[in-house]
C-alpha cells in the first residue's frame, strides 16, 4: 500500500468540504477548485512553469470576447467567473467559510431591506384592507383613501423606517442562517442522503433560519403595524417603539405576534427557498437552452427572477392566514387568536387582501432572488440554485477534486 501524499488529503479535505451534491456548483468551478492540485504536483515533478502557472492563478485576465468575465488559466483550468469582483478586490470567498457565510448575510440584508422598503406602499393598503376592510375595500380605493387622508408622503409612506430596519434585520438572519444550514445539515445527512433528500434539507434550513430571523423581525413589525394602521400613534420607529415599551413592554408589545410571525414566516420561507431551487433546476433543465455554466450572469439573473416570481406566488398563497393574524393581533392592545378567528371568520382569514399579497410577494420574492444573486455574482460566489451536478464517478476527469474514500 502506498502512502497518501499531502496534496490528496488536502484533496480529499476540500472535496468533503464542497458539498457538490447539494449545491450546483458549474463545472468550472470544481474545475478551478481542483486546479489547485494538478497532476504534476501529485507526481511530484515540480517544473520550470510551477512559478508562471501560479501567477496566472492568482492574476485572472479579463476575457476579451465576454465583458465582465475573467478567466485563470492555470494547468487543466479554463475557470470563468461572471463577476467584477476580481478587479475590485472583492475576491477570495471561500466557500462555506465564515466569511461566506457572512457575506450571504449581507446580502439577504440588501435585498430584504431595499425590496421591503420599496413596497411600503403597498405594504400600507393591505395592512388597512385586512384591519378595516369597510373602509379600504379595494386596492386602487385603499390608495386613494391613503392619500386623500393623509397624503403621499405620509399616508403610502408610513412606517418605511421600521420596514427597512426590520427587513433588513430579517434578511441578515434569513439568508445567512440558510447557508450555513443548508451546509452544515448536507454534512450531517452525507453525501448519498443529503442528493436524495435534498428538498427535505431545503425545507429544515430555511425553517431553522427563518425561526432565528423572526427574532430580530418581531420589534420592528409590531411598530410597523401599528404606525400603519393607527393615523397618529406615531411618525415611525424613533417615537413608536418608545410608546409601546412603556405601554406595553417588550412581550406583551414588541413580541406579542411572534408565534403568529413564526406561523406566517416560516412555511413562507420554507416554500419561497424549496420553491425557488426546484423551479431554478426545472428551468434550467426544460427551459433554458444552454447550461448553467454556459449563461451569461444576465440570463442567470433571469432565471432567478422568474423562479422567484413563481415561488413568491405559492409564498403568498400558504402564508396568507397568518398575516391576517398578524396583522389583527398588532394593530389592537389585548387582542387574542381566538377574538380574531370570532370577528373575522375563517373565509376572511383565508382571502381578505390575498389579491394585493400575492401581488406585493410575487414581486418581493422575484426582486429580492435577483439582488441577492446579483450580489452574490459581484462578489465572485455562483448563483444560487441549477441543475443537479455532474455525477463524477461515472464521467472520471482527470482535474476532478479527489474523492473522499
Amino acid at each position: 500500500m502506498g502512502r497518501t501524499s499531502s496534496n490528496d488529503n488536502e484533496g480529499i479535505r476540500l472535496r468533503k468540504f464542497v458539498p457538490e451534491h447539494l449545491y450546483a456548483l458549474e463545472p468550472r468551478v470544481l474545475e478551478a477548485l481542483s486546479s489547485r492540485h494538478p497532476d504534476s504536483h501529485h507526481r511530484g515533478e515540480p517544473g520550470p512553469s510551477s512559478s508562471a502557472q501560479s501567477q496566472s492563478e492568482q492574476n485572472p485576465v479579463r476575457n476579451s470576447k465576454q465583458p465582465g468575465r475573467f478567466e485563470s488559466r492555470g494547468v487543466g483550468s479554463k475557470f470563468m467567473i461572471p463577476s467584477f469582483s476580481e478587479s475590485l478586490g472583492f475576491g477570495g470567498i471561500e466557500l462555506y467559510s465564515p466569511k461566506y457565510f457572512l457575506t450571504c448575510a449581507l446580502g439577504g440584508m440588501l435585498c430584504c431591506g431595499i425590496t421591503h422598503g420599496g413596497m411600503t406602499p403597498v405594504d400600507v393598503v393591505k395592512c388597512n384592507m385586512q384591519i378595516d376592510p369597510k373602509k379600504y375595500k379595494t386596492i386602487g380605493g385603499g390608495f386613494r383613501t391613503a392619500v386623500a387622508e393623509q397624503g403621499v408622503a405620509k399616508g403610502l409612506f408610513r412606517g418605511w423606517a421600521p420596514t427597512f430596519l426590520g427587513y433588513s434585520v430579517q434578511g441578515a438572519g434569513k439568508y445567512g442562517f440558510y447557508e450555513f444550514f443548508k451546509h452544515f445539515y448536507s454534512e450531517a445527512a452525507g453525501a448519498e442522503n443529503a442528493k436524495k433528500y435534498k428538498t427535505l434539507l431545503y425545507l429544515a434550513a430555511s425553517a431553522s433560519a427563518e425561526f432565528l430571523a423572526d427574532i430580530g423581525l418581531s420589534p420592528f413589525e409590531a411598530v410597523k403595524v401599528r404606525v400603519q394602521t393607527q393615523p397618529g400613534f406615531a411618525k415611525g420607529i424613533a417615537d413608536g417603539l418608545p410608546k409601546i415599551l412603556a405601554k406595553e413592554g417588550v412581550r406583551s408589545g414588541l413580541y406579542k405576534g411572534i408565534v403568529p410571525l413564526w406561523a406566517r414566516q416560516i412555511p413562507y420561507t420554507m416554500m419561497k427557498f424549496a420553491t425557488f431551487e426546484s423551479t431554478v433546476e426545472a428551468l434550467y433543465k426544460y427551459v433554458v437552452p444552454v447550461p448553467k455554466d454556459k449563461c451569461s450572469p444576465g440570463a442567470q439573473l433571469g432565471v432567478s427572477f422568474a423562479a422567484g416570481y413563481i415561488a413568491g406566488i405559492a409564498c403568498a398563497i400558504i402564508s396568507h392566514p397568518a398575516d391576517n393574524l398578524v396583522s389583527y393581533l398588532n394593530n389592537s392592545q389585548g387582542a387574542t387568536v381566538a377574538m380574531a378567528f370570532k370577528e373575522m371568520g375563517t373565509k376572511a382569514l383565508l382571502t381578505r387582501g390575498l389579491p394585493i399579497r400575492i401581488f406585493m410577494i410575487g414581486t418581493l420574492t422575484a426582486a429580492q432572488w435577483c439582488i441577492y444573486d446579483a450580489f452574490k455574482v459581484f462578489v465572485g460566489l455562483p448563483t444560487t440554485g441549477g441543475p443537479a451536478p455532474v455525477d463524477r464517478e461515472s464521467k472520471p476527469d482527470s482535474n476532478s477534486i479527489p474523492k473522499n474514500t
